[in-house]
Order: structure tokens, then C-alpha cells, then sequence
């Protein structure tokens, strides 16, 4: 092996993180388990990433008795028959392998510079003269808290041994911050290195890593918000069963299936700190009752957004296309949150493939200029159309609505940016739940403004899309309380729709389809 120093923090920050980046796919839970991984080449060392979590220190959470913990079962090094045949039978110590935990906050604890040049992560014979560090080993440095950090664990090949086993091992956290576990080897001569065994991580509440573990009270909050929109809308929806409109039935489904998802993350993740194991199967089909919520919930709003039920009694000749676009929507959100989801361990999140967040983003954009335009043009038949005053207005809050969502989302997804650029150790890692947490309360937000303005009521169909006159009386009844105390909205009057007509002019395939209807 042919040394190649790299400067110390830009190979720390590529070591920390490619642990979340690459490690997802070799590892079932917040037990890491290891299958003959092999050992690569990075500076002047030969490693491999072991994890990285966050880890609340004993006794920093009073009402949580049980210990935080880093342990080694059954670790062992695989080296190739070229390498162990090398040496003699009878030698001691013929092969050098180390394990190195640390907090993030004393990686610059790990590694040298020799006169102020390049840093290195093994020890140089010119860094052995200037720091005293062994020469074939990690150098490392005491931290400041505690002399006893970085953990360095050293297990030896013995003579032509093509194994060895690192001793199991406990290592009790007593400090609450972001860990990262690395083992390396500086020998030149340990060629075809591989690793199997596995690591156990664990936080005072259970396994739950420290980033996921504030997310499962949050699941907890979120299905009891769904509960409780569910139980208020289903109990209107059952008394007015026979004014139910359409969109009213869509968005039923919408309520149940966001209970239906924050309720499976919510097990999903306390199966994962009881027993340590993320099955796959089961994360797969959480983040696949997402998808379907999430494309369900757009495919709403862009119906509502065309008028669906209210100045067109069907999308048409649109159905199918909507439904394409809907199909692709789910399939890339699908991709998009299985490779960040399933598998997932480490508290450094493992960055998704970039050709599975660019369709994902794309069509996200696509739909929000889709919807955006259809509301313009329905808004515009709105004001055109007389008796439609009450349809107008629910139609201007809607879009202030949306406006303002899309308005919250770019500058949050701008904050998401900031966030992760500025630390990219995640030493905030009690903190980072909330970027995830933000896009469910968004999604549930919006939700209620939709429930709020197309609520179940005697009066439901009076704004629906119908072909019979209606008279001035009825008019004057729109968005007033009925005998029930429920909204009462008025329907469109067919001949004056036909009246005003010619000036609805409508672009590409929704004007054609508005002049089939």
C-alpha cells in the first residue's frame, strides 16, 4: 500500500459521511450487522465504517434505567491466503487491526501532520520523531474531557492465521453526542481484508437511534391529531351520507390513510427499539402506505384545483392523464423513500441516490405549476359565472392556502439546505427530527383547511356541479348556517353557465374537455 496522506478533516468528513451514505444497505438494525465486509483503501489505511448514531449519555435521562452502550459480538477479521502465508508459523503478532470509536467532537483527535503538511490517519515514521505515535498504528490524541477518548480496540493476527477474533466487548457511553465507529489498519502487508460479526448500539429508552427516538412521540401526536380529524369528519360524513359529494369521499380516504401511516411508523419504530431489528418487509410497506397517501393527497388537491365537482362534473378526457401522472408520482416517491427508509440506521443520513430525488422534486414542481394554473383558470370561471359568489370564496381561500404552503415549504426546504451544510458531522442531531417532522404537519395543515371548507353538510350539494336552475332564494342562502348549524352553499345554474361560456377560454386539454362538457 502506498501511502497517500489527505488533509485529516476532509477525510473524517468523508469517512463520517460515507458511514451514512454507504452503511444502510449492509445493516439490519440499530444492531449493525456485518457479512464479510471488505476493507477499503482510503489515505495511507485500509478501513471500514462500523456506524455512526447518536447516543444520550447514563443517566441523562432519569426516567430511561437502562445503560447506553457500544458492544462487539463476535467480530471478526478475514485476511487473504496470499497475506497470511507471508509469514512465519510460529510468529506472534502478524497483522494489526483497530478499532476506533469517538465522538464527533474529538475527530481532530484522530490523525497527525508532520511540519505542518498534509495529515494522515496512521502513523508515518516522521509523525513516530514529532508526536511519539507508533509507527503502523491510528495515531490518537486524549480528548479533553475524558483521557480515556478516542476508544481504541487492537486485535492482532497470530502467525499464518488467515482470522482473528476481536474480543467482545463493552463500551459504556458517558458523554451524550454523535459516535462514529471505524476500524483501520495501517499494515501495508494486511491485504484482502473483511469483517463479520456484528455491533450493538443502544440508547438509555432502547435502540431506537438518537435522531429517530424523538420522531416515535412525534408518530404518537400525529396519529392522535388524524384520530380526531377522523372522528369529527366521519361522524358528519355519516349524517349526511346522501349529500356526500365525490371530492367529500376522496378526502375521506385521504384522513384514513395518514392515520393509517403515522400509526405503522409509530410500531414501525417501537419494534425497532425493543428488539433492535428493521425488518425490511415492514419498513417497505410503511413507506408504501406513505406513497400512496402522499400521491393520493396531490391528486386531490389537483382535482379540486380543476374544479372537479364544482364547475365540471368529471375530469374527462383529463382522468387518464392524471391518473399517469399520479402513477409516475408514486413509483418515484416510492424509490425516494425506500432507499432513505429501508435499512436505515445511522443518525448521519444516508444521501439518496441523485437520479432518485431529481424525478421525485421534478414532478413535485410539475404538479405545484399544474395546480396553480388550473386554480387561475377556474377562478376565472368563478368570476365570470353569476350566483357563484360563495364557490368563489372558498375558492380564493383555497389558493391562499396552497400559496402560503408553497411559500412555507421552499423556505423550509431552504433552512433543510442550511441545516446540513453547516453541519455536516450532525452534531445536532437532537434537533434533526424536525426536518422530517415539518413535511407531515405541513401535509396535515393543509388537510384541515380542505376538511374546514369541504365539510359534510345537509347543504353540500347546493356547490356541487349541477345542471338545474336554482333561484335567488337559495343564492341568498349560500355559506349561511341551515337548521343544523351547517355551512349551505348554491348550485351553479346551468343556463347561465352556458351564458358566459364563450368566455371561459381554456388553454391545451382542459379547454377542450371544458367545451365536450
Amino acid at each position: 500500500m502506498n501511502p497517500h496522506p489527505l488533509r485529516l478533516g476532509a477525510l473524517l468528513a468523508a469517512l463520517v459521511l460515507a458511514a451514512g451514505g454507504g452503511w444502510w444497505g449492509r445493516a439490519e438494525a440499530s444492531i449493525h450487522t456485518y457479512g464479510r465486509e471488505s476493507f477499503r483503501e482510503v489515505g495511507n489505511a485500509f478501513l471500514l465504517s462500523g456506524g455512526s448514531e447518536g447516543i444520550v449519555a447514563d443517566g441523562a435521562d432519569l426516567a430511561a434505567p437502562d445503560s447506553s452502550f457500544i458492544k462487539f459480538v463476535n467480530v471478526t477479521f478475514w485476511r487473504n491466503a496470499e497475506s497470511a502465508e507471508s509469514h512465519a508459523k510460529m510468529a506472534h503478532s502478524t497483522g494489526l487491526v483497530q478499532a476506533i470509536l469517538f465522538e464527533a467532537a474529538d475527530r481532530d483527535n484522530i490523525g497527525g501532520s508532520a511540519y505542518g503538511g498534509q495529515r494522515s490517519i496512521c502513523c508515518t515514521p516522521d509523525l513516530a520523531k514529532l508526536e511519539g505515535c507508533k509507527q503502523g498504528e491510528v495515531i490518537r490524541r486524549p480528548s479533553s474531557d475524558d483521557p480515556d477518548w478516542p476508544v481504541v480496540v487492537d486485535t492482532h493476527f497470530s502467525a499464518n492465521h488467515l482470522s482473528v477474533k476481536l474480543d467482545d466487548e463493552e463500551v459504556h457511553i458517558t458523554k451524550t453526542g454523535m459516535y462514529n465507529l471505524f476500524f483501520i489498519s495501517c499494515d501495508p502487508k494486511v491485504r484482502g481484508l473483511a469483517m463479520s460479526g456484528k455491533t450493538i448500539w443502544r440508547n438509555p429508552g432502547g435502540y431506537l437511534p438518537g435522531r429517530m427516538a424523538p420522531l416515535m412521540r412525534f408518530y404518537v401526536f400525529m396519529s392522535l391529531a388524524y384520530l380526531l380529524v377522523m372522528v369529527v369528519w366521519f361522524s358528519n360524513y355519516i349524517r349526511f351520507w346522501r349529500d356526500i359529494l365525490p371530492i367529500q369521499n376522496w378526502i375521506t380516504l385521504v384522513i384514513a390513510l395518514g392515520l393509517f401511516e403515522m400509526t405503522l411508523w409509530y410500531f414501525e419504530y417501537l419494534n425497532f427499539n425493543s428488539s433492535g431489528v428493521r425488518p425490511v418487509g415492514i419498513t417497505t410497506w410503511v413507506v408504501t402506505v406513505g406513497a400512496i397517501r402522499k400521491t393520493i393527497s396531490r391528486l386531490l388537491i389537483l382535482s379540486i384545483s380543476m374544479g372537479y365537482g364544482v364547475v365540471r362534473p368529471t375530469l374527462g378526457g383529463l382522468t387518464s392523464k392524471v391518473l399517469l401522472l399520479g402513477l409516475t408520482y408514486f413509483l418515484a416517491s416510492e424509490l425516494l423513500d425506500i432507499s432513505e427508509n429501508v435499512g436505515t440506521i445511522n443518525d448521519i443520513s444516508g444521501k439518496a441516490k441523485l437520479f432518485l430525488v431529481l424525478p421525485d422534486a421534478f414532478l413535485d414542481a410539475f404538479l405545484i405549476l399544474w395546480i396553480f394554473t388550473s386554480l387561475s383558470r377556474t377562478l376565472e370561471k368563478l368570476q365570470q359565472a353569476r350566483r357563484s359568489s360563495v364557490k368563489l370564496d372558498i375558492y380564493r381561500k383555497f389558493t391562499n392556502a396552497l400559496a402560503v404552503s408553497v411559500i412555507g415549504s421552499v423556505v423550509w426546504i431552504g433552512y433543510e439546505v442550511y441545516f446540513k451544510a453547516t453541519d455536516p458531522f450532525s452534531e445536532r442531531w437532537q434537533s434533526a427530527w424536525i426536518i422530517t417532522a415539518f413535511w407531515d404537519v405541513l401535509a396535515f395543515v393543509l388537510l384541515i383547511v380542505i376538511c374546514y371548507l369541504w365539510a359534510p353538510s345537509q347543504s353540500s350539494q347546493r356547490y356541487a356541479y349541477s345542471g338545474e336552475a336554482v333561484d335567488d332564494e337559495e343564492e341568498s342562502q349560500s355559506l349561511t348556517k341551515g337548521s343544523d348549524g351547517d355551512v349551505g352553499m348554491v348550485k351553479i345554474d346551468k343556463d347561465r353557465n352556458a351564458g358566459v361560456s364563450s368566455a371561459f377560454s381554456l388553454e391545451d386539454d382542459e379547454a377542450e374537455e371544458d367545451k365536450r362538457e
